[in-house]
């Protein structure tokens, strides 16, 4: 009995090269146009977002762009949740590292005003400021990714306060979302002014968290 063999053959080769080229070709598209997206968004907002403008400064024409997104909110929702999961991967990462609660809140003010040196790191903030008091769906979002971490915030406060580490005093949500505005305004405030931001954000985190004064907390990595 003759069994085919079920190896693929020469000619079906090229074919798999070729469809992971253009699945590499497309990500590559999709990432430099979120990235330029995110630039628009951080310094024009929402409101002033030209499409045209965004694929010529990412090197594509506005047909490459609806190829990857269908109108302009489909785009700013996908710049909103890449943004967001470049911070989790880059700030998030530093903080699940650290061994204590106090360290993490640290790590996460530090970590965050290095991550919001670049300008799409703004999206966030930009939005919010433009969408305030709107029902919006882009608002909605962000709205819910703010909520995630200020509860992550709440959830490091109760564990620092539980090992003794974090003074007790106002409710630990109401202390998460002052740290959060506190850093939010330092990374505004001192744009362009590194190494500056990056150590007066660890410092405003100690101050809302109402650590020890004697220590200075910028210096501790």
């Amino acid at each position: 009995m003759h069994v085919r063999d079920a190896s693929p053959s020469k000619g079906q080769a090229p074919a798999v090269r070729q469809r992971s080229t253009q699945a590499e070709r497309s990500a590559r598209t999709r990432s430099a146009l979120l990235e330029s997206a995110a630039r628009s968004l951080s310094r024009y907002g929402y409101g002033n977002l030209v499409l045209e403008q965004v694929a010529r400064e990412a090197g594509y024409t506005r047909g490459a762009l609806y190829h990857q997104f269908k109108d302009k909110e489909d785009l700013a929702r996908a710049v909103i949740e890449w943004v967001d999961e470049t911070w989790r991967r880059e700030v998030g990462g530093l903080v699940d590292q650290q061994p204590d609660p106090v360290a993490a809140l640290i790590a996460m003010a530090r970590g965050h005003a290095v991550y919001c040196r670049r300008d799409v790191a703004r999206v966030g903030m930009a939005l919010r400021l433009e969408f305030s008091g709107q029902d919006h769906p882009l608002a909605r979002e962000i709205e819910r990714i703010s909520e995630t971490l200020v509860k992550r915030c709440t959830r490091l406060i109760k564990a620092g306060r539980e090992a003794g580490l974090i003074p007790p005093g106002p409710p630990a949500r109401a202390v998460a979302l002052a740290l959060v505005g506190a850093l939010e305004g330092t990374v505004i405030a001192l744009a362009g002014l590194a190494p500056h931001d990056e150590r007066l954000a660890a410092r405003a985190a100690a101050g809302v968290l109402g650590l020890d004064s004697q220590t200075d907390w910028a210096t501790i990595s």
